[in-house]
Order: structure tokens, then C-alpha cells, then sequence
């Protein structure tokens, strides 16, 4: 790091608190319909690599960067071929819209067909903040991240808009908002790029400061959609960062205090995770109380990824702390003589960063079920788990 780590300011003592009694699983608040109750002809998704379709392979070669996600072994357990998904297989939303019935998310800048049944703007890499915010001139060669961000994306959609709702007199308002309106919209991931961007640079305390400023922009672009007529949304978390293979690996510690007792994961790194996490639930709620008549549930990553570190054999894990495909020595999946593990099943990272199908099929039914669970998804917005 350029910068000594310190403590997290105070703000987030409460939190933290919360977090020596245990993990704080943030559950999806119910709402009168639930999620496969209600009838939905669309997805629309914006988020980063945890949602990305098949996007992220377009964006790096308009900006003449590599990338090692159009090369097997991604996508090699469901798919048989890299689809530009990081992955081995199938994401949240892909699940999420089997479920529901619907085909598989498109990627918005990779088909060439209709987007009628919905469009995926998502982007390996892409940021809440613009990407501007991320580029002080110290570094003029670096192009990450590229200018994918939450706001970009957000444009694109709207550009994409007039196609959606043309009838043969042209263009026509009302008949959008009735289209958004049976449209379910994803709105995240986003956090996690924002921060391991800027691990190498600044301080967490540095980083923990413009937190709220990323939640502001969540907020934002959930408003802006609903002036367009969506009505449903579906807004995940962060992932616990002391918990991914790279963050383990960049930033290991000599200290053993510096990591949990249960987990083996990175304190901080991961206090950071739910600090952005309390933060975005109160954000969401205010926005319940605004647009009393959309439906706007908070999608929990974290709680199901510290689940499955600390309980591996419930979900058939074997190894929950390193990944399945990459290595040895410095290279990452993708390279040419990187390994890959016999059963990626029993795996819950596939690359440094990233799940594999089998953890993303358990976080998928874990959201479905609790948002078509009145029962176990109440207004209260935490329970205490172990």
C-alpha cells in the first residue's frame, strides 16, 4: 500500500458492534406481490462484473486492452465456451431469470437483436463513480477503470429507451412507462471496483469518506429510472472484500488480529463491505418512503458469501479461500499454464475475485426466496445469524 492503513473513523463504531455479536445478514424487505408473483416481461440490468453478460469484451477492445475473460476456461462449466462472463458458468441475474421465466439477460452492447425481454448494460470493471474520480494524472498510462460507470450505463439505457417503446406513430411516453413498469431492474452490484481501485492508493479511512458519495449515486440513478416508469428494482450489496483471493493475497497481514477468528478473512477490508452495506439499506428505505408504490428490496451479497466461508460443507464447498482456476505463481486464470481445480462445484471463488456457478445459484435462491417469503423477508431490515 502507498499509504499506512488506519482505523475506521467512528461513524461506523455501531456497526461494528453489531458485528462482534455476529455476521449482520441484511434481509430483502417483503412488499404486497412478491418477486415471482408478480408478472415481468423485461430485465434491465446495470451493475459490473458480478452482473455482467457478455458486455465487458466489447468495452476493453474499444480501449485496446486484453482481456483474458474471452479465453476458456470462463464459462467452460455451463456454457462451453467464454461468454464474457466472469465466471465458470451462470451469474445472479442468469438464475434470477430462469427463474422467472424469462431468456437469459442480453448484453446490450454485444446483440444484435431485440431487447424487448430486456437488456444487460453491465461492465466488468465498471464503478458507481465516474471514472474521472479515479484518474488524479499520477498515472497517465492507466486506463482503469475505463468509463463504464454507473452513469454511462445509465445513458446508454436511455438511448436504448426510444427502440423499447416505439409504436407506428412514432415514440410515445405512456407506452414506456407502462413497458418499465412490467420490467424488473437491477441496479448493482456496484461498490466493489470503486474500493479495490483504490486500495493500492489510499488509506480505508480515505476510502471509507467517499462512501456516502457512491450511495448518493446508487440513489440518483434508481430515481432517474423511476421517472421513467420502472417500478420494480432489485439493489445487492457489496461482497465482503477480506474474504476475495486477491485482497487476501495484495494485502496480507503479519498481524493475526488483522484477521477474523472464524472466517480467516480481512478485518477491515470487510467492516469497509458493511459499512457501505448499513449505508445503502438506509438509502433504499428513504426511497421506499418516497415512492411508496415501487417496489425497491435490497439484495444481501455479503451475509451469503460469509455463510459459505464459515460453513463451507452445508453448500459442498471444499475450499472457500482460495480460488479454482489460476496460478501457479503470478498468473490468473485465463493465462496460458494456469491451473484449474477438478471440481469447481466445491469451490466458492472461480477466479480471484469472482464465484463460481454453484455459489452464484445458492446467492440467486436465496434472494428469490426471501422476497417470495413474506415470513422470513419482514420490514425489520437485520437478524442475527450464526
Amino acid at each position: 500500500m502507498a499509504t499506512k492503513m488506519r482505523k475506521l473513523p467512528s461513524a461506523v463504531l455501531l456497526l461494528l458492534l453489531v458485528a462482534n455479536l455476529g455476521w449482520a445478514w441484511a434481509l430483502i424487505p417483503s412488499s404486497p406481490a412478491g418477486l415471482s408473483a408478480r408478472r415481468y416481461d423485461s430485465i434491465f440490468s446495470f451493475g459490473d462484473s458480478y452482473a455482467d453478460t457478455g458486455n465487458n469484451p466489447v468495452v476493453f477492445a474499444a480501449n485496446s486492452v486484453f482481456n483474458l475473460v474471452t479465453r476458456p476456461p470462463y464459462g467452460s462449466t455451463f456454457f462451453g465456451r467464454p461468454t464474457g462472463r466472469n465466471s465458470d458458468g451462470r451469474l445472479i441475474i442468469d438464475f434470477i431469470a430462469q427463474r422467472l421465466g424469462l431468456p437469459l439477460v442480453s448484453p446490450s452492447l454485444a446483440h444484435n437483436g431485440s431487447f424487448r425481454q430486456g437488456a444487460n448494460f453491465a461492465v466488468g470493471g465498471a464503478t458507481a463513480l465516474d471514472a474521472a474520480f479515479f484518474h488524479d494524472g499520477s498515472d497517465p498510462g492507466n486506463k482503469f477503470p475505463l468509463n463504464t460507470s454507473l452513469g454511462v450505463q445509465l445513458q446508454w439505457f436511455e438511448a436504448l429507451k426510444p427502440s423499447l417503446c416505439r409504436t407506428t406513430q412514432g415514440w410515445h411516453f405512456s407506452k414506456c412507462e407502462a413497458f418499465f413498469g412490467r420490467s424488473l431492474f437491477f441496479v448493482g452490484e456496484f461498490g466493489v471496483n470503486d474500493y479495490h481501485f483504490s486500495f493500492p492508493t489510499k488509506s480505508l479511512q480515505e476510502i471509507t469518506a467517499f462512501v456516502p458519495e457512491m450511495i448518493r449515486a446508487i440513489s440518483m440513478a434508481i430515481e432517474r429510472l423511476i421517472k421513467h416508469g420502472a417500478t420494480s428494482f432489485v439493489v445487492p450489496g457489496t461482497i465482503p472484500s477480506g474474504c476475495t483471493p486477491h485482497i487476501l493475497s495484495s494485502f496480507a497481514k503479519d498481524d493475526p488480529a488483522e484477521y477474523n477468528s472464524t472466517t480467516g478473512c480481512l478485518e477491515d477490508y470487510n467492516k469497509l463491505g458493511m459499512h457501505h452495506n448499513l449505508l445503502l439499506q438506509e438509502a433504499l428505505e428513504k426511497l421506499r418512503g418516497r415512492h411508496p408504490d415501487a417496489m425497491i428490496v435490497y439484495a444481501d451479497l455479503f451475509g451469503p458469501i460469509i455463510d459459505m466461508v464459515e460453513s463451507p460443507r452445508k453448500y459442498g464447498f471444499e475450499d472457500v479461500l482460495t480460488n479454482c482456476c489460476g496460478g501457479p505463481g503470478a498468473l490468473i486464470c485465463g493465462d496460458q499454464g494456469a491451473h484449474v481445480c477438478e471440481k469447481p462445484a466445491a469451490r466458492l471463488f472461480w477466479d480471484v475475485a469472482h464465484l463460481t456457478e454453484a455459489a452464484y445459484r445458492y446467492i440467486a435462491d436465496g434472494w428469490l426466496g426471501s422476497i417470495d417469503s413474506p415470513a422470513t423477508a419482514r420490514e425489520s431490515r437485520y437478524q442475527l445469524v450464526r
